[in-house]
């Protein structure tokens, strides 16, 4: 009998045994290796990194608004645009201000001359740094007599445009843009015109963003 009990109590010994080894077994089975791990945590990375993408404009292109403002309307404007898309903005400052007087459309002034000066080129106090870097340029302007002011011309002739796309906006109290812009294109040989808009000095946000947002930039 005390053989048998021992027998029977080894037996019992090697059942549990094997039985604890087989649960051990069956947990490393089940459990992620680190290569399982780096895989699933990569694609957690780049499934967030897509979504990021989608709610974020194309960070490959750099837009610049570049505008005019005598009185703030057209400045006004431009920072708008330039919120909207996160761009860098400047500001074409003329070398002589325009006063008052410069801009009193009933009289001899300053900006009438000007506008019917073909060649008139008022000068630009400073520069945009690093305009090669742009790929997309929004110009903005007043509209004076229905064109576009020639220090307007100045800017376009002063840097090189060619594969870049330009996007015209003008502000003004009644006038449309017109041929403010088209007769401008050849001042910016090889780049690429869009339509432009004209806006009221008082524009609304909304009714800016809708503009921008329409030309699919983001």
């Amino acid at each position: 009998m005390k053989y048998l009990s021992l027998i029977l109590s080894v037996l019992l010994l090697v059942c549990i045994f094997c039985s604890c080894a087989s649960g051990e077994n069956e947990s490393a089975q089940n459990m992620p290796n680190e290569n399982t791990l780096n895989e699933v945590s990569s694609q957690q990375k780049n499934d967030e990194t897509s979504k990021t993408n989608e709610n974020t404009p194309d960070n490959n292109k750099k837009i610049l608004v570049a505008y005019f403002s005598a009185t703030n309307n057209t400045k006004g404007v431009a920072e708008k645009i330039a919120d909207y898309l996160n761009a860098d903005i400047y500001s074409i400052t003329p070398e002589t201000p325009y006063t008052d007087a410069d801009l009193d459309y009933n009289t001899d002034c300053r900006a009438n001359k000007e506008q019917n000066d073909d060649s008139a080129r008022p000068k630009i106090s400073g520069s945009a740094e690093n305009m090669e870097q742009y790929d997309v340029i929004f110009i903005g302007y007043p509209i004076w007599w229905g064109q576009a002011p020639k220090i307007m011309y100045t800017f376009l002739e002063s840097y090189d445009f060619n594969g870049k796309t330009i996007i015209p906006f003008c502000t003004s109290g009644s006038s449309p843009i017109g041929s403010s812009a088209e007769n401008m294109h050849s001042l910016a040989d090889g780049a690429n015109w869009l339509e432009g808009r004209r806006f009221s000095g008082g524009a609304s946000d909304d009714e800016v963003s809708e503009w921008v947002s329409s030309l699919e930039l983001k």
